[in-house]
């Protein structure tokens, strides 16, 4: 029988204290689509951050996790690659004050020894200005890879006898740059339209419920998340166990 604790998973209120993950696709061909370059798609997929971010902090979303560049993202053309990062150092600068008045504490999961040196500077500050923030946290995956994450949290303990979960996650944590490790991953979403993970949050989305949109990132918004929220509410989750409906 699965214990009741698990059960009331699957009704909390809207929203409340889960971590939700949103593989954020499409902003370049929604561009493509409109006959303009894709920088303008990813200069509008940063306008949907920002409407999401403050759409899950006032559903009451605990975290927020977005996966924004991957590893595997360097092979993209190296002007588009570098237009990204100039994207991400606007928006760090550009919201570092507006995440502090909001309550939203900020940041960068991934390698950080390959970013541009203004980037980094620009993360490192927005994670020291918003680092109080208490109502959502904001986790931004920049040149994260799961794979590589889960490799360098084993070289971590290679030598410690201590292999247990507990340790594992926070050696995983470490390792993409957290003090501490943030909550499994309730629900993660990917817009759109393609269905798979693309390397991502592998561990901590091991039971996460999935569910694949085929709204492009930047008309991605609030009504949007709401909907994915209410479809994760009408689900149950059993982690592996069964109902105890099922089971009686």
């Amino acid at each position: 029988m699965i214990q009741s604790s698990l059960l009331k998973s699957s009704v909390r209120l809207p929203g409340t204290g889960l971590h939700v993950a949103i593989i954020m696709d499409g902003s370049g061909r929604w561009a493509e689509r409109r006959g303009w370059p894709r920088s303008a798609g990813h200069r509008a997929g940063e306008r949907a951050v920002r409407t999401v971010v403050e759409a899950a902090a006032e559903a009451g979303i605990g975290t927020l996790t977005l996966f924004a560049f991957s590893g595997a993202n360097w092979r993209r053309p190296p002007a588009e690659a570098a237009r990204l990062m100039e994207i991400f150092r606007g928006f760090f600068d550009g919201q570092a004050d507006a995440h502090r008045e909001q309550g939203v504490r900020v940041n960068v999961i991934g390698r950080r020894d390959r970013l541009p040196g203004a980037l980094l500077a620009a993360i490192e500050r927005a994670e020291r200005t918003a680092a109080a923030g208490s109502k959502l946290h904001l986790r931004l995956a920049i040149d994260y890879s799961a794979r590589e994450a889960v490799l360098e949290a084993v070289a971590r303990l290679a030598s410690s006898s201590n292999l247990g979960p507990r340790a594992f996650t926070q050696a995983l944590a470490e390792a993409i740059h957290e003090a501490a490790p943030a909550p499994e991953i309730d629900l993660l979403i990917r817009t759109g339209g393609e269905q798979r993970l693309s390397d991502c949050l592998l561990w901590e989305g091991a039971f996460a419920e999935l569910i694949f949109s085929d709204c492009l990132w930047p008309d991605f918004g609030k009504p949007e998340l709401a909907a994915a929220l209410a479809e994760f509410h009408r689900r149950e989750r059993r982690f592996g166990g069964i109902s105890e409906a099922i089971a009686g």
